[in-house]
């Protein structure tokens, strides 16, 4: 499936054969890779300094830095793997990092420096995420409830997630799936809490609806960050709502995922074109009672009917946020 984008961007849900073909096309110097991810192999480093000598507390002399815990290893292995020479970035900005890449390959593209780019992310379970989060009060312990009246924080998940970003031809299929707009801001409100009027991520989103040449009336569809904590959820509420009013379907998908992490933006962002391939908004699994004070369209459950473009919010820590807009060429 093709991931096209508009002035002059391509988006293709992929695999190594589709890579290849793309390696072939323009040569595999031109192909780069823009993976995000925010624990990269840190696992790694937890194994290893359970196994610290006891005399001195080194690190055992098997554990490679450079090829497991350290954020580049993700770019570099993907690299080796797809048979690939073109630039290799590795964006790390907590859960916006796999959406903030396709911003990062785009600007590649459309300064003519690479023709190709394998976009998405990866984050795998470790216990540092889990603890670190646990400590901030942030997890459920039942699977979490996106926009719930009862909602009272996040499951951690792990997942990969790739497309083939090229530029769009002249006359895209009809079933081709276009990034359209892209939009990035930083709020820089608090290390752990979003703006409690979502300062960041409105502008975010009508950056990216700016960049697609879009009303906020011609969205379809919103996947949500969502992540079913009361702050995040609310601070969304505020932000979609100033931009879009309450009228617009909208979901997290973060139910049926958990939240993914620094792999969150990639994985939703294949949700949004097979959302658009398949006419389908999904509902948000888990929410059952739509908090009543969140005034939003919130799907409970899916919904069949004609989407031509979408919008996905990714929203990280720190205040790193970025929109992307998605939509059919036909």
């Amino acid at each position: 499936m093709k991931w096209r984008a508009w002035t002059p961007c391509s988006f293709l849900l992929t695999s190594a054969d589709a890579v290849a073909a793309a390696a072939r096309r323009h040569g595999p110097q031109r192909v780069g890779i823009f993976l995000g991810t925010s624990t990269s192999g840190i696992y790694q480093t937890e194994l290893a300094y359970r196994r610290r000598d006891p005399a001195d507390g080194s690190l055992p002399a098997d554990f490679d830095y450079a090829c497991t815990h350290n954020t580049f290893s993700v770019a570099d292995f993907a690299r080796r793997c797809l048979g690939l020479a073109g630039p290799a970035v590795v964006v790390s900005s907590a859960c916006s990092s796999s959406a903030k890449v396709f911003a990062s390959a785009r600007r590649m593209l459309a300064a003519g420096l690479i023709d190709a780019a394998v976009v998405g992310g990866v984050d795998s379970l470790c216990l540092t995420t889990l603890y670190g989060f646990n400590s901030l009060g942030l997890m459920s312990p039942q699977a979490c409830r996106p926009f719930d009246a009862g909602r009272d924080g996040i499951s951690i998940g792990e997942a990969a997630a790739f497309a083939l970003l090229e530029r769009a031809p002249e006359h895209p299929g009809g079933d081709a799936v276009m990034l359209l707009g892209v939009g990035e801001s930083s709020d820089a409100y608090h290390m752990s809490s979003p703006h409690p009027d979502g300062l960041g991520a409105r502008l975010a989103m009508q950056q990216a609806l700016q960049d697609a040449g879009l009303d906020a009336a011609d969205i379809d569809y919103i996947n949500l960050h969502g992540t079913a904590t009361p702050s995040n959820d609310a601070a969304e509420t505020k932000a979609v709502g100033d931009v879009f009013g309450p009228g617009t379907p909208c979901s997290s998908t973060k139910g049926a995922t958990g939240h993914t992490l620094g792999a969150a933006g990639g994985l939703e962002a294949v949700i949004c074109a097979l959302a658009l391939r398949n006419n389908l908004m999904p509902g948000g699994l888990n929410t059952r009672h739509p908090d009543p004070l969140l005034h939003l369209n919130y799907l409970v459950d899916n919904r069949e009917q004609p989407v031509r473009r979408v919008l996905s919010n990714s929203f990280g820590f720190g205040g790193t946020n970025c929109s992307l807009v998605f939509g059919r060429a036909g």
